[in-house]
């Protein structure tokens, strides 16, 4: 994820993004086996350190989302992580402590600059 915000370039930002996708297509699989039995999360009906362990990353993939301009958890492939990021976003543990998009999206802006900045010229 961190190649896709530091990407320097557009085509950069592209090809680490299809990486990506292609490893939330392998968590796809996984996840729905773990999922199979109708459970809304990851190890059963209640948020396991699994969930909350990917859960951190969720805010960041949005930033992510929006900086690409297209949906990293797509309704065709990835239909179980849609699910799932739907209930662990909702659920009462979670919901009101997840950073907003926005607010993620000024320091990941924040932190691009300092990078470029720190780059020698």
């Amino acid at each position: 994820m961190r190649n896709v915000i530091f990407a320097h370039d557009d085509v950069s930002m592209k090809t680490y993004f299809e990486k990506l996708e292609e490893v939330l297509v392998t968590l796809e699989d996984l996840v729905n086996k773990s999922t199979s039995e109708g459970n809304d999360f990851i190890g059963g009906n209640k948020i396991g350190f699994v969930d909350i362990a990917f859960g951190s990353f969720l805010s960041w993939l949005r930033v992510i989302e929006k900086m690409v301009g297209k949906n990293a958890f797509d309704e065709v492939k990835t239909p179980t992580l849609v699910k799932w990021a739907e209930s662990f976003a909702a659920d009462p543990a979670v919901k009101g402590i997840l950073p907003e998009t926005d607010k993620l999206m000024e320091c990941a802006k924040v932190m691009i600059q300092r990078e470029v900045d720190a780059t020698p010229k």
